[in-house]
């Protein structure tokens, strides 16, 4: 009985955390090992379907790389990194799109509607509501950068009671183009800005952003942000997922998580436990940093 009892409790400790997300549209950038790690896949579908039943309207947008690498190297095609960004031609985009459009978004679909979703994967060639241009003139090849996100396709699908599962593929100016690769993490903020998300959550495989002594900084500001990325603190592999929810904040998104996809149910740990995990990111704040 006693079990019971605090199975109960939870359930109404989370309750404040779910009038407050109710009809709320969240976007969550998913990757990490949490889209490679078999039991955490299966763990992000019950969140998300979770979120979906008790009123709150996820978007989901996904990366590939590592499949995408994975498949490269079977089919024995070579390529290459430059600033964070794989150059992309026409051979290499089509095997991007076969891995992320055809094998990844649909395991999550099926995945979310196995567990009583009703989930529908998509690309930006669909609708053509995602489309671009090439980033700094071709640099990279057909790397995009987002020039426009059709808000009504969106908000179409979300009044039908869907989940979109995005792919980060845009569509090109003619009938012709092979679509644009866009940064997963770019694109789930330039959604987020678009349908005027609540919230932006990336998952990742780091606690959080760290000091330099390793430990999670729990809240940030844009001030803060921007004084740890000069000092170092922030690096690497770190700097797009930060600059893409400063990008979202100044759009409008209210808030920004970056959490560890790594932990079992850590989107319903962030969304409705009054501690959440990670790290918080706002245009200000009056608090001063906390750490863990």
């Amino acid at each position: 009985m006693q079990k019971k009892i605090q199975q109960v409790k939870t359930l109404l400790d989370a309750l404040p955390y779910i009038k407050k997300f109710k009809q709320k549209t969240i976007v969550v950038k998913y990757g990490g090992s949490a889209q490679i790690n078999t039991l955490l896949k299966d763990k992000f579908a019950q969140d998300i379907v979770l979120l979906y039943l008790v009123g709150l309207r996820p978007i989901i947008v996904h990366g590939g790389g590592k499949k995408i690498d994975s498949m490269l190297e079977k089919l024995k095609i070579q390529s290459e990194f430059v600033d964070g960004f794989r150059v992309t031609n026409e051979q290499i985009m089509e095997v991007a799109e076969m891995v992320l459009s055809g094998n990844i978004n649909k395991e999550i679909t099926t995945l979310l509607n196995y567990h009583g979703g009703k989930a529908i994967g998509i690309t930006g060639k669909d609708a053509n509501f995602i489309k671009a241009k090439p980033l700094k003139k071709g640099k990279y090849g057909i790397v995009g950068n987002i020039t426009k996100v059709d808000k009504k396709v969106l908000k179409t699908l979300l009044k039908k009671n869907f989940i979109p599962v995005i792919a980060p593929i845009a569509a090109g100016d003619s009938a012709n183009h092979t679509g644009y690769n866009i940064n997963a993490d770019l694109c789930a903020s330039k959604i987020a800005v678009a349908i005027k998300a609540k919230k932006i959550i990336f998952l990742t495989d780091t606690k959080g952003i760290l000091d330099k002594d390793k430990h999670l900084i729990t809240s940030l500001d844009k001030k803060e942000v921007n004084r740890l990325k000069l000092n170092g603190v922030i690096t690497k592999g770190m700097l797009p997922k930060v600059d893409a929810c400063l990008n979202a904040l100044k759009g409008g998104v209210k808030s920004a998580q970056i959490i560890d996809g790594r932990v079992e149910h850590s989107l319903l740990l962030e969304l409705f436990t009054s501690d959440g995990i990670g790290t918080m990111i706002t245009q200000t704040k009056k608090s001063e940093i906390k750490c863990l």
